[in-house]
């Protein structure tokens, strides 16, 4: 479909024929004046997605009918883990929605010593549904097809745990430049950020004892969000790189 940009719903499962979507959506589809007829986009955040256009919409319920020769799977991008430290919470949900735009597979909240001493932090439960939410958010804003998986919340403990044998990387300013290492990244990755203001120094030796790499973006200090949408969008370009 061409024109104007068309709307995306996350919709978990297949696509056949007619498909109703839930109160959030209709109120969504309200709040972007949406009427029937108008065409939409379904993505089910595991590879697939679909067109089709608005048949009924309704205060509580939107159904639309899929149009079968529109059905796409996506392939999913190289495999890159991100263990974003706990941190403030917003700036935390703010680093996931971007890393939902950068095609990020998987995100990992771990917990480090100086992530205590923030608060409003995001940790637990009721955090972990906003930060899903905010990541399906994302998602339908960048027409993406595949939804990250949120692992459980860690500890400096899982850091010898990680064995992925494409790279285990932690940004740390006295690390080789990460752009260096492009022909030797290769997926699955998993990139680590320190807290705000840094990690102690007995939490990096862990890192360094585990196998993981201290890797450098440069001599400025950033803060952790910065830090991962850099990481990662580098992260993600060296993996497209022939």
């Amino acid at each position: 479909m061409t024109g104007a940009p068309v709307a995306t719903f996350f919709v978990p499962g297949r696509y056949a024929g007619r498909v109703e979507l839930g109160e959030d959506a209709a109120h969504h589809a309200s709040v972007k004046r949406l009427a029937v007829g108008d065409p939409v986009r379904l993505t089910n955040g595991a590879g697939l997605r679909a067109h089709a256009r608005i048949e009924t919409l309704a205060k509580r319920s939107l159904v639309v009918d899929c149009i079968p020769s529109s059905l796409e799977v996506v392939e999913a991008l190289a495999h890159v883990e991100l263990w974003a430290p706990v941190g403030d919470r917003e700036r935390m949900l703010w680093l996931a929605e971007k890393a939902v735009e950068l095609g990020v597979s998987a995100w990992r909240s771990v917990v480090y010593r100086r992530s205590r001493s923030v608060n409003p932090r995001g940790e637990g439960v009721a955090f972990q549904e906003k930060l899903r939410a905010r990541m399906i958010s994302a998602l339908e804003q960048s027409a993406g097809a595949w939804l990250p998986e949120v692992l459980p919340e860690s500890t400096i403990d899982d850091v010898a745990r990680c064995t992925h044998v494409g790279g285990t990387l932690l940004l740390d300013a006295l690390g080789q430049p990460l752009a260096q290492l492009m022909p030797t990244i290769h997926a699955p990755v998993a990139l680590a950020l320190g807290p705000e203001g840094g990690l102690e120094p007995d939490e990096r030796d862990v890192f360094v004892q585990a196998g993981w790499r201290s890797v450098s973006l440069g001599p400025n200090v950033l803060r952790f969000e910065t830090a991962g949408i850099a990481g990662l969008a580098l992260v993600r370009s060296l993996l497209l790189s022939p």
